[in-house]
């Protein structure tokens, strides 16, 4: 583990959503970038995607984001690089929306674009249940864990394990926006807060626990960030409220 103090930006915005589009896209605090850090890499060798994706040489994703709505920080020129997963092992699929010849119209380039939509996400979904049902788990920490975090990184881990070739995971933990009751008083060593980083720490243990047993950990590298860390001072209500920098953890092997 790697712990990179007081990260941040100039001129901190302190809103939730401003403060996250500006950690998302890497941009200066006063431009307003439509494109995320990772799509933009992405975009240097891949920028004609998502146009005749998947094929013989990017059969896989690009990226998976763990959940129901894609990373902002994936978004490229054309797309979003990332797709949405909950279930690797039932990605999901869909049917064309018509069959048959389609008009040279708006219409037409409008339905044009879903069908190939859905045709490229069903061949997505083919290649990563290929991987969920091709890969493994084998640390013994995921039968102690329950969290959604410890689950999303389980599926990861079996992903990687099974082969596929997708280079970047985005996982999520929320609830940090602890204004108030982020300790206990009188036991400042429990409360929310405490609680929170030992839902990511034990996630992350059997993550690598895992990783490693797999023998695919030194492959993988796993990074932390947050819109905003939180002041030093508590406020009244056992709380902090928004601050400026805050730690970046890089974990692996």
């Amino acid at each position: 583990l790697g712990i990179v103090q007081n990260v941040g930006y100039p001129d901190q915005n302190r809103s939730h959503f401003r403060s996250t589009d500006i950690w998302n896209s890497a941009s200066r605090a006063d431009v307003f970038e439509n494109k995320g850090w990772i799509g933009r890499w992405f975009d240097l060798t891949h920028s004609d995607y998502p146009s005749g994706y998947p094929n013989a040489n990017n059969p896989h994703p690009f990226a998976l984001t763990m959940g129901k709505i894609v990373s902002e920080t994936c978004q490229g020129v054309n797309a979003n690089y990332s797709l949405s997963l909950l279930d690797p092992f039932n990605p999901g699929t869909a049917l064309a929306g018509t069959e048959g010849d389609i008009p040279e119209s708006c219409f037409g380039d409008a339905l044009s674009f879903i069908n190939d939509t859905v045709a490229q996400t069903n061949a997505f979904a083919s290649v990563i249940s290929n991987a969920a049902n091709a890969g493994n788990n084998l640390s013994p920490k995921w039968n102690d864990l329950t969290t959604e975090l410890s689950r999303k990184l389980k599926s990861v881990a079996r992903l990687i394990s099974g082969g596929l070739r997708t280079k970047v995971y985005i996982v999520q933990l929320g609830g940090f926006d602890t204004h108030d009751n982020q300790v206990v008083d009188g036991t400042t060593d429990t409360g929310i807060h405490g609680e929170l980083l030992k839902e990511l720490s034990d996630a992350i243990c059997a993550f690598q626990d895992d990783l490693r047993l797999l023998k695919v950990d030194d492959r993988v590298i796993g990074m932390t960030y947050s819109e905003f860390g939180r002041r030093i001072r508590s406020n009244a209500a056992l709380g902090t409220d928004h601050g400026t920098a805050a730690p970046v953890f890089l974990f692996g092997a």
